[in-house]
C-alpha cells in the first residue's frame, strides 16, 4: 500500500507585520492516509462459469490498466465486470466491482461518487457477512471523507475499520487504520492524540518489521511536532523517515520525506534549506511521473519564494502546481494551489486579486464538500478584508471561518478566525472585543499545545493592552510571549541557521515591548528588552565556542543594566544603541509595516545612560519615503563603483538628513576627544549606514569627529573582548600573517540561471597585498598561487590576514556570501561564510578588503554573512565594506591602514586616520567611507 499524500496551505503572509502576529492559520506539510488498493480486495471465487470467468479477467485487467493511469479503460472494465456479476447474482463479484469504481473515483478526486460506489460495497460485505471485506470498504470510507476534509465521519469509519482489524487480529491492517487516526487528529489540531495514536501505529509496525508503515507513522509524528512548534524534534523524525524511505528504495516515500523537511524549514522560515528539500522531492516527483508529488512540490516551492517576497517566482511555480492539478483533475490540490496564489497577492498588496483567487478555492471547496478547506479559504478571505481595511466583511468572514472551525472541531482553524477577529476589532478600536476574542485564541493555543499560536496570541493582547491604555497588563502579556519564544528557540539546539530564522518571526514582540516600557518611563529597562532582543543566536554561538574546553562556561542570559555599565566600562567607548520602532497595527491597504520611531541609548564609559527618541513621520511627511529606502538610496549612490571599474556621475547622497535623524539627537553625548572610540549597535537597515561619512550640517564628516567601531549588540562586543583576551593567553606562534591580492579570478553565475563567467582581474588590489605584505613581514600570495585549498590551510596558524580579492554578496541567505580565491582541483575557488564558521582561526584581525564584505541577509539577529561567520571562527576584529569599493582609493587606504598600525596597536584609531589620508586625494566618501572595524580595537 501507498499513503496518499494530502496538502494544504500555508500562510507566508506573517512575515510582513508588525505589532501584531496573525495565527499559522494553514498547515504546510502533507499528513499521510493508506488507502486500500485493488490487490486487497477478496479473490472472486473461480468456477467454470464462462461468464464469471469474463468477470474476473476484467477485474485483473482493470486493476493493471489502473496501475498505469489508463482510468477510462480501468473505469470500462469494472463496469462491464461489475454488469456481468449483477447478470448472473455473483454478490462478492458485485462487491468487488463497485468497490474498485468507488476507489478510481477517490483516485479523481469525485468523493462524492466513491462514496457511492463504497456504501453499496460495504453493504454487500455486511451482507454475506464477510469482515475483512467490510474493513477495506469502510477504509475507502474514510479515505473519501478525510479527502473531503470531514475528518470526524473519518475518524468514525477509521474507528469501525480498527474494530474489525483487531477482531480478525490483522497487525498490519491495525497499524494502518491507528496512523489514520493519527493522521486524521493532526487536522482536527488534536496533537496529543495525533501522537498517541502514531506512536502506536510506529510500534506496530517495528514490531512486524513493516518499513514502510513505520516511515508513514514517523512522517505522522514530524507534522505534529512542526504543529506544537518542536521544530528540533519534526526535523529529527522526517530524518528518520527519510532514512527508512532510501533503505527500502521507496522513492515516493523519500520524496514526500523530502516533503516534510522542506515544510519544517518552511515553519522555521529557514526558506534556503526549504528550497533545497523541496527541489530535491521535486526531482524525484519527475522522474518517478507522480504527478501529485510534483504538485506538492512545486506548491512547497512557492511558498518559499513567496515568503523570500520573490513573488514573480512563487507565481511561476504556484501556477506550474495548479496546471497539474487541473489536468489531473485533482480538485482539492487545484483549491490548495489557488489558496497558495491569494497568499501570493495579499503579499503583493495586490488584495482584489488575492480575494478573486480565493473565491474560486472557496467555489471548489463547496463543490467537493471539503469542509476543512472551506473554513481555511474563508479565513483567508477575512484576512484580505482586513488589509482592505473592510472591517464589516472581514469579520463576516472570519464568523464563518469560526462556525465551520467548530463544527469539525478543528481547534487550530477555531484559534485563527477568533485571532483573525480580534485583530479586526482593534482596527475599529474596540478593545473590549479585540481582547475578549485574543484571549480565546489564547485558551486553544494553550489546550492544543500551539507554542507558536500561544506568542502569538501573547504578542496581540500585548498590542491591544497597550493600545487600549493598559501598559502594565500589555508588559505582563509580552514578557510571557517573549519567555515562549526563548523556550522554542532552547528547543533548537545549537543551530545557529535555525535560530536565526525563528528569531525573524519573534523580534516583533521585543520592539513591542520596549515600546511598552518606554510608556511607562522606563527606558533604561526598554534598552534590555533592546539587547535581549537581538544576536541572540550569534551569542549562544560564541558563548558555546568561547566555553569549549573551559573549566568556566561563559553565561548566555542577556546583560541587565549593570552588566551594560561594566561592558561599556571595560571598552572604555561610549556605546550607542539603536532599534527602529514601527506603528502598532499595518497600514490598510499596506503589506510593509512603517516605521514611527528611532529609540536611541547612549551609555557612557562611566555607566551613565541616556535615552532618545526619534520621530520618524516627518520623514514620511517631507521626503515619502521610509527610513529603510533612505538608507538604500544612500547604498545604491554609494555603490556605483566596484574593484574592477570606475564610477560615475550619480547625484551626492542624502548624508546630512541620516546625520540629523541618528547622530545630532545624540551629538552632545558623545565624546569630545577624536580618538575616543564610539561603538555603534545598529538595528535592520541600520546596518548598512556608512557611519564615518555622515555629514553635519557644516558638512564635516563623522569621522573627522570621531573614532568609530560597530557591533551586532554589546554582548557580542563582550564576548570578542573576551576573545581578544583568550588569544593573548595562547602560546606565541611564530607563523606570519597572510596577505593574498588578486588570485587567479574564478567562474561564477552573477544571478541564478546564468551561465558561469569569469571574475575580471584586480590588479589594484595584486599592487595593495605586494605593497602591505612588507608592512607585515610577510610575502604576497597572488594569481595562480592564490588557490582556496592554499588559502584555507594557511588561515588556522595565521596572525594577521588580508583578503584583496572580489566579494560575492548572498542577500537571500548570507552563508552563501564568499571570498573570490583561484580555483584548484574540484573545487570553486569561492570561500563562503558557511565554510568560515567551521574554521578554528586564531587571528587576532582579518581585513576582507573587498566589496560587500560587510554585508549579507539583514535579520533580528544581525547580519548573516561573512563578518559573523569570521567572528565566530575566533576573530576578535574584522574590516569589512559595505558596498563596492573602488580599486586605486582602496589600496590606498589598506597601506595607510598597516602604516598607522605600526605606530598604534589601536586598530579603530589606525582606520579613522587611514581614512582621513585618503579623503585628501580622494574626497568622495564612495573612496574611504565603505569600511566598517567590528569587534575589538585593540
Amino acid at each position: 500500500m501507498k499513503p496518499d499524500s494530502l496538502k494544504l496551505l500555508k500562510s507566508s503572509d506573517r512575515k510582513v507585520r508588525s505589532g501584531f502576529l496573525f495565527p499559522l492559520a494553514f498547515c504546510l506539510l502533507s499528513v499521510a492516509f493508506y488507502i486500500p488498493r485493488h490487490s486487497q480486495l477478496p479473490v472472486v471465487a473461480q468456477t467454470t462459469d464462462a461468464r464469471q470467468a469474463e468477470g474476473d479477467r476484467l477485474i485483473q485487467q482493470g486493476i493493471q490498466q489502473h496501475q498505469t493511469r489508463q482510468l477510462r479503460a480501468a473505469f470500462n472494465s469494472w463496469q462491464q465486470a461489475l454488469q456481468i456479476y449483477r447478470a448472473i447474482k455473483n454478490r462478492q463479484g458485485e462487491g468487488v466491482a463497485l468497490g474498485n469504481l468507488g476507489d478510481l473515483y477517490l483516485s479523481l478526486g469525485n468523493y462524492a461518487k466513491a462514496i457511492e460506489y463504497v456504501q453499496q460495497s460495504l453493504a454487500i460485505a455486511r451482507e454475506i457477512k464477510d469482515r475483512r471485506w467490510e474493513g477495506i470498504a469502510l477504509g475507502n470510507l474514510e479515505a473519501a471523507y478525510y479527502s473531503l476534509g470531514n475528518y470526524t465521519k473519518g475518524i468514525e469509519y477509521t474507528q469501525q475499520s480498527l474494530a474489525i482489524v483487531r477482531e480478525i487480529k490483522h497487525r498490519q491492517g491495525e497499524g494502518v487504520a491507528l496512523g489514520n487516526l493519527g493522521g486524521a487528529y493532526i487536522y482536527l489540531s488534536n496533537y496529543a492524540k495525533a501522537i498517541e495514536y502514531s506512536q502506536q501505529s510506529l510500534a506496530i509496525a517495528r514490531e512486524i518489521k513493516d518499513r514502510e508503515g513505520e516511515g508513514v507513522a514517523l512522517g505522522h509524528l514530524a507534522v505534529a511536532y512542526n504543529y506544537l512548534g518542536n521544530y528540533a524534534k519534526a526535523i529529527e523524525y522526517s530524518q528518520q523517515r527519510l532514512a527508512i524511505a532510501r533503505e527500502i528504495k521507496d522513492r515516493e516515500g523519500e520524496g514526500v520525506a523530502l516533503g516534510h523537511l522542506a515544510g519544517a524549514y518552511n515553519f522555521l522560515s529557514n526558506y534556503a534549506k526549504a528550497i533545497e528539500y523541496s527541489q530535491q522531492s521535486l526531482a524525484i516527483a519527475r522522474e518517478i511521473k507522480n504527478p501529485p508529488g510534483e504538485g506538492v512540490a512545486l506548491g512547497n516551492l512557492g511558498i518559499a519564494y513567496g515568503a523570500l517576497g520573490n513573488s514573480a517566482k512563487a507565481i511561476e511555480y504556484t501556477q506550474q502546481r495548479l496546471a497539474i492539478a487541473r489536468e489531473t483533475k485533482d480538485r482539492r490540490s487545484e483549491g490548495v494551489a489557488l489558496g497558495n496564489l491569494a497568499a501570493v497577492y495579499i503579499n503583493l498588496g495586490n488584495h482584489a486579486k488575492a480575494i478573486e483567487y480565493a473565491q474560486q478555492q472557496l467555489a471548489i471547496a463547496r463543490e467537493i464538500k471539503d469542509r476543512y478547506g472551506e473554513s481555511e479559504v474563508l479565513g483567508t478571505l477575512g484576512g484580505a478584508y482586513i488589509y482592505l481595511g473592510n472591517s464589516a466583511k472581514a469579520i463576516e468572514y472570519s464568523q464563518q471561518s469560526l462556525a465551520i472551525a467548530r463544527e469539525i472541531k478543528n481547534r487550530k482553524g477555531e484559534g485563527a478566525a477568533v485571532s483573525n477577529l480580534g485583530i479586526t476589532y482593534l482596527y475599529l478600536g474596540n478593545y473590549a472585543q479585540a481582547i475578549e476574542y485574543t484571549q480565546q485564541y489564547l485558551v486553544i493555543a494553550r489546550e492544543i499545545k500551539d507554542r507558536d499560536g500561544e506568542g502569538t496570541a501573547l504578542n496581540n493582547l500585548g498590542a491591544a493592552f497597550l493600545r487600549a491604555g493598559n501598559p502594565t497588563e500589555a508588559e505582563k502579556m509580552l514578557v510571557n510571549a517573549i519567555q515562549v519564544w526563548e523556550s522554542m528557540r532552547q528547543m533548537l539546539g545549537s543551530n545557529d541557521a535555525n535560530k536565526v530564522s525563528i528569531f525573524e518571526e519573534q523580534a516583533r514582540t521585543y520592539r513591542l515591548l520596549q515600546k511598552v516600557r518606554v510608556a511607562q518611563n522606563n527606558p533604561i529597562a526598554a534598552l534590555e528588552i533592546a539587547e535581549r532582543g537581538r544576536a541572540r543566536a550569534f551569542v549562544d554561538l560564541l558563548t558555546e565556542r568561547l566555553s569549549s574546553g573551559s573549566t568556566n562556561p561563559v553565561i548566555t542570559a542577556a546583560p541587565n543594566q549593570d552588566q551594560i555599565r561594566q561592558i561599556a566600562k571595560a571598552q572604555n567607548a561610549t556605546l550607542v544603541q539603536y532599534s527602529i520602532i514601527y506603528d502598532d497595527f499595518q497600514i490598510q491597504g499596506k503589506s510593509e509595516p512603517r516605521e514611527s520611531a528611532i529609540y536611541i541609548w547612549v551609555i557612557q564609559p562611566m555607566g551613565e545612560i541616556t535615552f532618545r527618541e526619534v520621530d520618524l513621520k516627518p520623514l514620511w511627511q517631507k521626503h515619502n519615503a521610509s527610513l529603510a529606502s533612505l538608507i538604500v538610496g544612500n547604498q545604491e549612490f554609494l555603490a556605483v563603483r566596484s574593484r574592477s571599474s570606475l564610477g560615475s556621475t550619480q547625484p551626492q547622497p542624502d548624508l546630512p538628513t541620516l546625520h540629523q535623524l541618528l547622530i545630532e539627537p545624540i551629538a552632545s553625548l558623545l565624546p569630545t576627544d577624536p580618538n575616543a572610540h564610539v561603538i555603534f549597535i545598529p538595528q535592520g537597515s541600520l546596518f548598512q549606514v556608512p557611519f564615518p561619512a555622515l555629514q553635519d550640517a557644516s558638512g564635516t564628516y563623522l569621522i573627522q569627529k570621531h573614532t568609530i567601531l560597530t557591533a551586532p549588540s554589546i554582548q557580542v562586543l563582550d564576548l570578542t573582548r573576551q576573545q581578544r583576551q583568550k588569544l593573548a593567553q595562547k602560546p606565541v606562534n611564530s607563523s606570519r600573517a597572510l596577505v593574498l591580492g588578486n588570485p587567479t579570478m574564478p567562474s561564477v553565475s552573477l544571478s541564478l540561471g546564468e551561465p558561469k563567467q569569469q571574475l575580471s582581474p584586480l590588479p589594484g588590489a595584486e599592487a595593495e597585498a605586494i605593497a602591505i605584505a612588507p608592512l607585515l613581514n610577510t610575502q604576497a600570495i597572488t594569481g595562480a598561487q592564490g588557490t582556496k585549498a592554499q588559502i584555507v590551510q594557511k588561515m588556522p596558524q595565521a596572525s594577521i590576514i588580508h583578503l584583496a580579492t572580489h566579494g560575492l554578496l548572498d542577500d537571500v541567505r548570507g552563508l552563501g556570501s564568499a571570498i573570490a580565491l583561484a580555483p584548484s582541483g574540484s573545487d570553486d575557488g569561492l570561500l563562503t561564510a558557511e565554510e568560515i564558521f567551521d574554521m578554528k582561526l586564531q587571528a587576532s584581525l582579518v581585513v576582507l578588503s573587498a566589496c560587500n564584505t560587510g554585508e549579507g541577509r539583514i535579520t533580528g539577529d544581525g547580519v548573516i554573512g561573512l563578518s559573523r561567520a569570521l567572528i565566530s571562527a575566533g576573530v576578535p576584529s574584522v574590516i569589512v565594506s559595505l558596498w563596492a569599493v573602488p580599486d586605486a582609493p582602496t589600496a590606498e587606504l589598506m597601506q595607510a591602514f598597516y602604516q598607522n598600525l605600526q605606530n598604534n596597536p589601536d586598530k579603530a584609531q589606525a582606520l579613522r586616520q587611514a581614512m582621513l589620508t585618503t579623503m585628501k586625494t580622494h574626497p568622495q566618501p564612495r573612496n574611504w567611507a565603505a569600511f566598517t572595524l567590528i569587534g575589538e580595537a585593540e
